[in-house]
Parts: structure tokens; sequence; C-alpha cells
């Protein structure tokens, strides 16, 4: 089986079944006792809405597992519930992002052994988004793939079945929401939490200029008199929110090509860009890399099941995996 392990939500592919996971990375526990109480969905339900004794842990961060044992009980809690069989250890496949460290590499292994697989395997993100989405990455040709995500922003080129430049920078769709949190506190003097700025970025959020420009309510409290408020946002306020962390993303794909060998940055001015993880869904985010790169830019059928796809591909061609992640070893890093 392939786990995408995403600071937002962890997606598991079983060999021959597809995707039969999808759930938010959210972990409810008792703190006086350490029991779980739920796991998922049901555990986002309760983000900031828990009694005293219980708290809503999201145990990855930034792409990189911040609570090692609450992230262990979520992948077996996973596990078990996709291998209805008690014993079962299937051979797992992990995506991580292609910047992390040798001990955040170990971590997500151990994690993944502990939580009861027989064996486990790394697969960095950008190589699986772009198996994902479809794109001929064992050709030598150039294919470069922008991969949002609720931590991390994966930009890489890929060539030959591996990973010629890659940047990841710490910024996704978490950093969006508390971009469009600070903005609301300081305009409006509104407390709102990370799911209503969540729910404003999906439904008006943009990072170019939309043709009809829409509104929101949005309903908070109101940091002066502490009562509850309701404020209405404009998708003009929300971009301007927006705007720093976006020009983060757009900075990271510009630099890359920067370091891109010209034979294979000529193979991306052809092909265009391959937009993948649930970022990419922001309305005009197409458009402003376009205008910003002057390159097509193609945003993937299913960005949010990309990785997920690709990890369960590789499964099938799990020899050439092998090969790619001992040729990575000897890489050298930008």
């Amino acid at each position: 089986m392939a786990v995408d392990l995403g600071t937002a939500n962890t997606l598991v592919y079983v060999r021959g079944r597809g995707i039969v996971l999808s759930e938010p990375s959210v972990v409810a526990i008792d703190q006086r006792t350490g029991e779980v109480h739920a796991v998922g969905i049901e555990a986002k339900r309760m983000l900031g809405r828990t009694p005293g004794n219980i708290s809503a842990i999201r145990p990855l961060k930034d792409g990189v597992i911040a609570d090692f044992d609450v992230t262990e009980q979520m992948l077996r809690h996973f596990i078990q519930k996709v291998h209805q069989n008690r014993w079962a250890h299937p051979r797992v496949v992990v995506c991580v992002p292609s910047g992390v460290t040798g001990v955040e590499k170990r971590a997500v292994e151990e994690a993944t052994l502990s939580a009861g697989a027989r064996s486990a395997f790394l697969i960095e993100e950008p190589m699986a988004a772009a198996i994902g989405a479809g794109l001929p990455v064992a050709e030598p040709t150039g294919n470069m793939v922008v991969d949002i995500g609720g931590g991390t922003t994966e930009v890489a080129v890929i060539s030959l079945g591996g990973i010629v430049v890659a940047q990841s920078i710490r910024v996704g769709g978490d950093e969006l929401d508390e971009a469009i949190i600070s903005y609301v506190k300081k305009e409006y003097k509104l407390m709102i939490g990370s799911q209503t700025a969540e729910e404003v970025k999906l439904e008006i959020g943009s990072a170019y200029p939309l043709r009809e420009e829409v509104q929101a309510e949005i309903r908070g409290r109101d940091m002066i008199t502490g009562l509850p408020k309701t404020v209405v946002l404009s998708s003009e306020d929300v971009r301007e929110a927006l705007e720093e962390p976006m020009q983060q993303i757009v900075d990271a794909v510009k630099s890359t090509l920067d370091k891109t060998p010209p034979e294979l940055a000529s193979d991306i001015m052809d092909r265009g860009i391959m937009m993948a993880g649930g970022g990419s869904l922001l309305q005009g985010l197409d458009e402003r890399l376009r205008r910003e790169t002057e390159m097509p830019i193609h945003v993937a059928e299913s960005p949010l099941t990309c990785v997920a796809v690709g990890s369960g591909r590789s499964l099938e061609e799990f020899e050439v995996m092998q090969k790619a992640s001992s040729n990575g070893r000897q890489r050298k890093r930008y």
C-alpha cells in the first residue's frame, strides 16, 4: 500500500483497489489517559471545539512529523481501517517532501514500521505527483511539477526517473489560512478560527483578479467587545491577505527555473508546468503563474489525489523505484 502522509489530509492507496481512504490528518486525544478518541473526519470536526481534557492534534507540521507518537497511532488506525485483517503487515510506500532532512526521513520510516508495516520505503512528493499526473518521468525530457500541499510547496524538475533540481518551501494551504486569519484580525479586529479561514479561502480566495468579484459573510469574535460579530469580506480583501504567501510560491517556481539546465528548460517551455496538490485549486493561481513565468500551466486532473495515485503506481514499478532511491542518495543536494 502507499500512503500520502499530508499535513492536511492522509490518503491511502492499495494495490489493485486504488484510493481506499482519504481523511484529514487530525487525531483527538484524551490528555489525561493518552487514549485516542477519534481520527480523521470525526477528529477534524472537533478542532477548536474540544473540552479541556481532550485535544484535537494535527501531528504533521510543514510536511514533517511534529508529534511522533500521535503520527504512529494515526498511521496504525489507517492501516487497520484499510486491512480488516488484524495481522496484516503490508509493505508501505510513504511520500515525503523533497526538502526533508535525514532525521525527518528516519522519523517517518520508524513511525510507519511501529504502526505495523512490514517494511517502509520513501518516495519524494514531487516525483509521486509527477507520476500521478501522468507525466513521462522515465524519459529523457524535462518535466516540471509544482505540488502545493497543506504544509509545503514542492517545485521540482524531473528527468530520467530522477529529480534534477528541487526546491521545497514551507508555505502551503495552512499558511494561506494563517494569512487570512491575521488579515481579518488586523483590518476588522475580528478573531476567526482556522476552519472559518479555510472556508473563506475555498469560497472566495483567488490569486489573480476575478471577472466578477464576490463577497462572503464571516463570523467570529470581536476583539474589542468580546462579542460574536459578522463581517462581510470581499474577494479583493482575501487576495490582498494571500499576496505574501502567493509571492513566495511564485518566487520558488522562478528560482527553480533559474537553476534548471538549459536543455531541460527548453523542454519545459514546450510541455509547460504541471500543478498538483490541493493548493493548486485556488482560483486564478494557474493564470498568475502563467503571467509571471510566461509558460503554459496545466492543472492535474485530480490534484488532491495525484500524490497518492503516483506513489501507488510506483508500487507497480517497485524495482525502478528502489534503483532511483539508491541513485538519489548519491545525488548532491542543492
